[in-house]
């Protein structure tokens, strides 16, 4: 009697930059588990050893990470960990000292170019001084553009390599200058919209071919049950006495616009609507836009959350939700305000374009504050057209299993 071969699970590699608690990370893990557990032996290694959704890694994954910190990325302990690991990189194997050529001419590039983007000179940095595993892989997938992708286009072994890309490759201040080619030495490269794939090929037309389509994994289920869970009354979004309550998720960061929202809603309060605006998010500019808030009088009406583990009763009880950033790759926070139902005001730019139809399921607007002011004024003042929106976020289908098929090949 002949005995059966035994069927060898297929290794796969996940790199993540950090395990913040942000759209891309939630869409790798809604990827992981989708993948089928008892097919594939899954590692995950993160390039900075910090964030909030370590704890919701599935238990069948291998972290590579000694000792992750779930804590923010974000705050100010964050920055130092940022600090203290790009040091760490630049002296491993004195690999630093080789960019230092790299780091100037792309710093005097940004500067010249107005695009002043330090994160992304040390992406590279930390990509080079990051310790990668000795073992072999038959996929290693770079889930971020920048570190992921430089690391495991040049350090981690595997058959075949992919990368995913989520946001305006050019707008976001990407460059061939500091990829160095990394992605001439990737397999396959997935978007997460066709305009953010095609962003991309407008800087690498030569790699076209090579570019798919995949678009976010949401788990919708999900969504809906953490969406039911009650608001403590001491927050602040359950003491508002607002008539109506918008809301914004998203970083604290120039590509999110919050710059425009802050007079949009002095002039909401100048037409007479009675309207608190809430923000989810941590980041940078936090500082800046406080008194910036102050210095239009909207300290309690324009309201800094922070970053919150369970976003989704904030939606279900916003008026409306409003996405005004200045570009996007496919923005997962509109993805679950879909899922929940709610009537949106987004700005007309890459990304957003591909989930909204202008005036079917919500409007797309002018990045000025009068235009989402206006828009905002229409829909409170039209609670018909308002259902409208909401039933055709709540029916829009975000399921696509035909994206999975491009990624699973990369494994037969």
């Amino acid at each position: 009697m002949t005995m059966k071969k035994k069927k060898t699970r297929k290794k796969i590699l996940f790199i993540m930059n950090t395990m913040g608690r942000a759209g891309a990370e939630r869409a790798l893990i809604a990827l992981i588990n989708t993948l089928p557990k008892e097919e594939y032996d899954i590692s995950l290694q993160v390039l900075i050893n910090r964030g909030e959704i370590f704890d919701e890694i599935p238990t069948h994954v291998r972290l590579l990470n000694k000792h992750p910190d779930n804590r923010s990325v974000l705050s100010f302990g964050g920055k130092i960990v940022l600090i203290k690991t790009t040091l760490c990189c630049f002296f491993y194997r004195l690999r630093g000292f080789k960019l230092l050529g790299y780091l100037c001419r792309n710093l005097i590039w940004q500067i010249r170019h107005h695009r002043f983007a330090p994160d992304k000179l040390l992406w590279r940095m930390i990509a080079n001084g990051t310790k990668a595993p000795k073992e072999s892989f038959d996929l290693a997938v770079a889930y971020l553009e920048g570190g992921s992708t430089y690391f495991v286009a040049d350090f981690v072994n595997a058959k075949k390599k992919a990368s995913f890309l989520h946001i305006d490759y050019q707008n976001a201040g990407y460059n061939k200058n500091l990829d160095l080619d990394a992605y001439s030495r990737i397999t396959r490269i997935f978007s997460v919209s066709k305009e953010a794939g095609e962003s991309f090929c407008q800087v690498y037309p030569e790699y076209k071919d090579k570019v798919y389509l995949f678009r976010n994994i949401i788990n919708t289920d999900w969504i809906k049950q953490m969406g039911q869970q009650e608001l403590p009354a001491t927050d602040p979004f359950m003491q508002s006495t607002a008539r109506y309550k918008l809301l914004t998720v998203g970083r604290l960061h120039y590509q999110k616009a919050y710059d425009i929202a802050i007079p949009a809603l002095r002039i909401l309060w100048e037409h007479g609507f009675d309207t608190d605006w809430f923000i989810l998010g941590e980041g940078p500019l936090e500082k800046e836009l406080r008194t910036q808030i102050r210095q239009e009088g909207l300290e309690e009406h324009f309201i800094l959350l922070g970053s919150h583990a369970n976003p989704y009763p904030y939606y279900r009880q916003a008026t409306l939700y409003i996405h005004a950033t200045r570009f996007e790759g496919k923005s997962i926070a509109i993805e679950e305000a879909q899922v929940l139902g709610k009537a949106i005001v987004a700005s007309d730019c890459t990304g957003n374009r591909e989930q909204i139809v202008n005036g079917i399921s919500g409007y797309l607007v002018s990045l000025n504050a009068e235009e989402i002011a206006r828009h905002i004024e229409h829909l409170l003042s039209n609670p018909q057209k308002c259902r409208q929106f909401e039933e055709a976020s709540a029916s829009t289908d975000l399921k696509h299993p035909e994206d999975l098929h491009a990624f699973l090949e990369l494994l037969s």
